[in-house]
């Protein structure tokens, strides 16, 4: 007998995971989507525990939980998930979402660009999804209010010593390194010594950095850390990172709301204009656009809307059951 059943589509983007899960949810309630990210966190992560983990995932799998919207404006609602709880923003998401509601109808399909509006725990995003004779193509989003919260800071880290770094908001908050400072390499080191470098570091700054957001207290928390090949000042040339989010896990791309936080960082440091588009390059090569389309004040900080462009890819469809005697088909994780 199973007493569990869950429908997903799946995508990926750039070679990162998702996994949209469409029915099977009991009934997910909250007046504001933070509320419904506290609510399924508190009532309903068995659900998550059971879809992102073995052996229906794995250590690194990213889920996206559709959701009623609460904004007025809003197509869709969309709660993250992934390998230790619930994110507050996730590019790859959105740029896969856009193909989903064209496709499935839940956005009238218009060429040459249908605009969907995604409700994100973040804020409301937008995304321009292309659309040539009735297919869906390649989606670029404007980002919420992204910031520099602090540039060019010392933090001692075991193991690396002191380490320079910024920190940026992107959706959600992130460490950036340059990993030669490191000793490492974003395009030669294993990813094991980069996974290892970049979670200590996420845990000095944790430990030690205080991090605020005009609007929510929800959203001020360090998400991970992204380590860079220093290439921060404009370039025709593409800038390569890594980054390691949640409990060390690693994003396949070049991640929608890092790139957003790296272009937020780099305006404040003067290192690109507004207007200028850079390309970011992820460990599975793949590729996101990114430009600076906005700048404004924003509580303290100097805030931009960035648009970040990339292309998803569907890989299937699932039906997931459990048994109610599966006591290990409930989900785990091997580290």
């Amino acid at each position: 007998m199973r007493d569990v059943r869950i429908n997903t589509i799946e995508m990926h983007t750039g070679g990162e995971p998702l996994r949209i899960i469409t029915s099977g949810y009991p009934e997910i309630k909250g007046n504001s989507i933070l509320e419904k990210r506290r609510f399924v966190r508190d009532n309903l992560d068995n659900l998550r525990q059971l879809l992102m983990f073995e052996p229906r995932g794995h250590y690194d799998m990213y889920g996206a939980l559709l959701v009623e919207p609460c904004h007025p404006e809003a197509d869709l609602g969309v709660l993250f998930l992934h390998n230790e709880g619930y994110s507050t923003m996730c590019g790859h998401a959105v740029i896969a979402l856009g193909r989903y509601a064209v496709d499935q109808g839940i956005v009238k399909a218009v060429e040459p660009t249908t605009t969907v509006k995604i409700e994100c725990p973040c804020g409301l995003v937008i995304a321009n999804v292309d659309v040539k004779d009735g297919q869906s193509g390649a989606v670029s989003f404007l980002s919420v209010p992204a910031f520099a919260f602090s540039t060019d800071q010392n933090i001692d880290v075991p193991g690396y010593g002191t380490v320079k770094y910024d920190i940026g908001y992107g959706g959600a908050f992130y460490g950036l390194v340059s990993a030669k400072q490191l000793g490492l390499d974003v395009h030669e080191s294993s990813t094991r010594d980069l996974v290892q470098a970049a979670d200590k570091i996420s845990t000095a700054i944790k430990e030690n950095i205080k991090l605020s957001h005009p609007e929510s207290n929800d959203l001020a928390f360090l998400y991970g850390t992204i380590l860079t090949d220093g290439k921060d000042t404009f370039s025709n040339c593409a800038s390569a990172n890594i980054c390691v989010f949640a409990d060390k896990q690693v994003d396949r791309s070049p991640t929608g709301s890092g790139v957003t936080a790296r272009i937020a960082v780099q305006m404040a440091k003067s290192q690109i204009s507004k207007g200028q588009t850079r390309q970011f390059e992820s460990v599975t090569k793949s590729l996101f656009e990114a430009t600076a389309e906005e700048v404004f004040n924003y509580g303290p900080h100097q805030a931009v809307r960035v648009r970040v462009k990339g292309k998803a890819h569907y890989t299937g469809e699932s039906v997931f059951t459990l048994e109610q005697d599966d006591r290990i088909g409930k989900g785990f994780l091997l580290k």
